[in-house]
């Protein structure tokens, strides 16, 4: 990956937050670990370099991790100069290459569930046609066309969220939010999940407060939705992840809002390592705790969070400064334990907010996220 000296000097791409910038045959990607202080973008070639920009965190965040795997395969495919193969052959191509992308973070869904449709797409085409190249030509489309849903999506999400939210508190005009991690538009192809909801709560005026976490050992709340919130001109307060509770308990927050990486069917949900704890305190303090994430965040082939493959992280995230970055701030020969993500039991959140709609609990404490997603299938048409 190289830089782009076209896209180095970010004030364009500042403006917008893009984290994502793809035009046919071309990709380049924000590169989230040198946020606040370096605007610079990669050159994404190939699946290779988009394997390691999402393995290194150049870009995070489960949708835009899905975005850009597919782009840069889409990139890659469409200046393959000296492919003679088959049709059968370009499909085995892009599966291999689809399969080798998902290894880069296994825990988030999203991409697994963007790999599979894109195979599915790529076979479809490659039964019905002669030439190979129709075959490449169709994943580019889609690929393409993922980027696009995902903006509308994360805007219904902003919608439904603020509604929902407004309504839970009784149409209070003094709503404060605390929110972990970053789900905003540098972790999707833009707007946000739960920073979506924040936004589209500030927008419609009933925003006091978003707070912020600065969620360690990577700091994706201080270095990038603290980047976010400032850029957007929204009020707000950055903490540390271990003044979380005593925020609550001094009445500072009306409802907490995460994104997720992966939901399994009974609810539970995997999100940024210390979400759990903030799902235990809002529930002790009885503050409402919801999940803002889209349908491909779903995997109903787990049915419960137990099955969720947690990802851990290299030990230097935590030994040295800046979530690995920096000097060594940890004794040396001490022993690590790095998960990237933690499990929320679907008992401790209050709802899910989708493009869809917010899945709710019907008179007991489980979800029906199966039936909903069957629901609002049958109503696009799916």
């Amino acid at each position: 990956m190289a830089p782009n000296s076209e896209f180095t000097d970010g004030a364009e791409a500042a403006n917008s937050l893009q984290s994502i910038c793809y035009k046919r045959g071309s990709l380049q990607l924000l590169d989230q670990r040198k946020l606040p202080l370096q605007t610079t973008y990669l050159d994404i070639r190939d699946s290779t370099d988009g394997w390691h920009a999402i393995k290194d965190m150049v870009v995070r965040g489960a949708p835009a991790i899905a975005i850009a795997a597919a782009l840069s395969l889409a990139v890659e495919v469409f200046n393959l100069e000296d492919f003679n193969g088959t049709p059968d052959e370009a499909f085995s191509f892009i599966v291999m290459k689809l399969e080798y992308l998902v290894s880069s973070r296994p825990t988030a869904v999203n991409l697994s569930d963007a790999a599979a449709k894109l195979k599915q797409i790529a076979s479809t085409v490659a039964a019905a046609t002669s030439d190979a190249k129709n075959v490449f030509e169709a994943f580019i489309e889609a690929s393409e066309i993922m980027l696009e849903d995902d903006v509308a999506s994360n805007k219904a999400i902003g919608t439904y969220g603020a509604s929902f939210i407004q309504h839970l508190l009784e149409n209070s005009k003094s709503i404060s939010m605390l929110t972990h991690c970053n789900t905003g538009s540098l972790a999707t192809a833009g707007y946000g999940t739960a920073l979506g909801v924040i936004r589209s709560l500030h927008t419609e005026g009933v925003l006091e407060r978003a707070y912020c976490t600065e969620t360690r050992p990577f700091n994706q709340g201080s270095r990038l939705t603290a980047f976010e919130l400032v850029h957007d001109n929204i009020p707000a307060t950055l903490v540390a992840d271990s003044a979380a509770a005593a925020l609550m308990k001094d009445g500072r927050v009306n409802a907490v809002i995460v994104g997720a990486d992966r939901v399994a069917a009974n609810g539970d949900t995997a999100n940024k390592i210390g979400t759990y704890s903030l799902a235990v305190s809002a529930k002790y303090h009885n503050i409402p705790f919801f999940v803002a994430a889209p349908l491909t965040s779903v995997d109903l082939s787990l049915s419960s969070g137990q099955e969720i493959i947690i990802e851990e992280r290299s030990p230097k995230e935590l030994l040295h400064s800046q979530g690995g970055l920096g000097e060594q701030v940890a004794a040396s020969g001490i022993s690590v334990w790095n998960p990237a993500f933690d499990v929320t039991p679907a008992n401790l959140i209050a709802g899910i907010i989708t493009e869809k709609g917010v899945i709710t609990k019907k008179g007991t404490d489980a979800f029906d996220i199966k039936g909903f997603v069957q629901k609002a299938a049958l109503q696009s048409g799916a």
